[in-house]
């Protein structure tokens, strides 16, 4: 969950690099390179060359000559997840398509497009996606291989939507998956270590509209004993807290108005004894709401609802940072519990956390495999040495009930753990090592947290 702000403020873009290369030209080794940063700018990537080809061709052949080589998305990651010593490029140059199959309910488009362009554009022709994340400036091809995703109890991460996807391998070829071949389970939540993906092809639905409407001050007990109650109560809901305080502060409740779901407390009462809020609210309590999507009950579009926040304002950079660990919904309450012992040493990190619940699916390293879920989400102020000596602290408290941290945020466990969470984790590390034998998609990140110690030393021995 990020802090946007006006776009008429001055902030830079996320995954706006421009000034750093122009477009049309295959790449560019500039001094620059060395400065480029991701979105929250914790992050400085170390690429020897930044790519930005404008065709297929010149993304097949930039892999295939490349010794290391990673996929730059919408920089929106908080760890070294997207680095490489050698090429990395971008797929924003490449032409936005976006071709909708009416009669089989789906759309395919360019992995670097973002959601909210993708949103718009399947609105004008009627239809929609389930679901979308906090943030409609991310890009598909980044948020499907980190298994990012919104809230909802029937609701499944943004990876699970995908039909089908085209990647351009280690040796510059371009492989096709869909829901029928045998790898697609492990490609999906890929983590770009099996290639670049080019061309994602989503299920969609006809369009609906939304009604947000947020109340505040919600009793912790509630919360502890009406839980599955709680979050079942609306087609999304977010819970926002600083878990030190008497009370949740916040509830969002998003609601689908096309009857496929029940209805919301009428205006003005309470919901679970919360209240609703007078005016449209900001996560983070007392911030400026002009950022967020419409609340107070008003319907509207779909992708203009589910996102927390506008697409028209654009995120602050270098005010944040953020983890996030999934786990059984079974165990929602007692991790509440563990939490909130823990607040004396989170809140003074804490800008503010959000609880959100997802479905399970069948995706090798989806967070929520086979399992419905719930995520514990944390915005922390840019603070990263504090954060990251409490992230070992935050992850033991909750290693009783297998939480399983978001791919692209913060956080501390290695491979060795990791490995026992995933059942399908042995099939994903063979996967990786047949479609990409001499290692050239992994990095510093990928040996820690996936392939285990001394995969980064063999791959960078066969670099020099």
């Amino acid at each position: 969950m990020n802090f946007p702000a006006s776009a008429s403020a001055s902030w830079v873009f996320i995954g706006s690099f421009h000034p750093k290369y122009s477009k049309g030209s295959a790449s560019h080794k500039l001094p620059g390179v060395r400065h480029l940063t991701n979105w929250a700018r914790n992050v400085e990537y170390s690429a020897a060359r930044l790519h930005r080809p404008t065709s297929l061709d010149e993304v097949k052949a930039l892999v295939a000559s490349a010794r290391a080589v990673r996929a730059l998305g919408s920089g929106h990651s908080f760890n070294t997840l997207a680095d490489t010593p050698g090429e990395l490029i971008s797929l924003e140059a490449l032409a936005q398509e976006v071709v909708i199959d009416p009669s089989a309910r789906t759309v395919t488009v360019s992995g670097g497009i973002r959601y909210g362009e993708l949103g718009a554009r399947l609105q004008a022709e009627g239809f929609a996606l389930a679901n979308l994340a906090s943030l409609p400036h991310i890009s598909v091809a980044g948020a499907i291989a980190t298994a990012t995703h919104g809230s909802g109890n029937t609701n499944r991460n943004l990876a699970a939507a995908v039909s089908g996807l085209t990647l351009v391998t280690a040796r510059g070829e371009t492989l096709a998956l869909t829901r029928s071949s045998p790898d697609f389970a492990g490609a999906v939540v890929g983590l770009g270590a099996l290639g670049l993906v080019t061309s994602v092809t989503l299920d969609i639905e006809p369009s609906f509209d939304v009604a947000v409407t947020v109340y505040e001050h919600l009793a912790w007990d509630t919360l502890l004993h009406h839980f599955d109650a709680l979050m079942r109560a609306a087609y999304s809901v977010s819970l926002f807290t600083n878990w030190a305080r008497d009370t949740v502060d916040q509830v969002w409740l998003k609601q689908r108005v096309d009857g496929t779901a029940g209805a919301l407390p009428l205006p003005g009462q309470d919901f679970h004894g919360a209240t609703p809020a007078p005016e449209r609210r900001h996560p983070l309590p007392g911030a400026p709401a002009e950022a967020c999507s419409e609340q107070l009950g008003i319907a509207g579009c779909w992708a203009d609802r589910l996102p927390h926040f506008r697409l028209g304002f654009t995120p602050s950079r270098g005010e944040e940072l953020q983890s996030e660990y999934i786990l059984p919904r079974a165990h929602a309450a007692a991790a509440i519990e563990a939490l909130r012992a823990l607040a004396g040493r989170i809140a003074p990190l804490l800008q503010i956390a959000e609880i959100r619940t997802m479905a399970a699916d069948d995706l090798w390293l989806s967070m929520n495999y086979r399992a419905d879920s719930v995520g514990f989400h944390f915005t922390w102020k840019p603070l990263q040495p504090e954060v990251e000596a409490l992230l070992p602290v935050i992850e033991e408290a909750l290693a009783p009930f297998r939480a399983r941290p978001h791919w692209g945020k913060l956080f501390h466990a290695r491979a060795s753990h990791l490995a026992t969470l995933y059942e399908k984790w042995p099939a994903f590390i063979a996967l990786a090592e047949r479609l990409d034998p001499e290692h050239k998609f992994r990095n510093d990140f990928l040996a820690r947290h996936v392939f285990g110690a001394g995969t980064q030393e063999r791959r960078s021995e066969m670099i020099r």
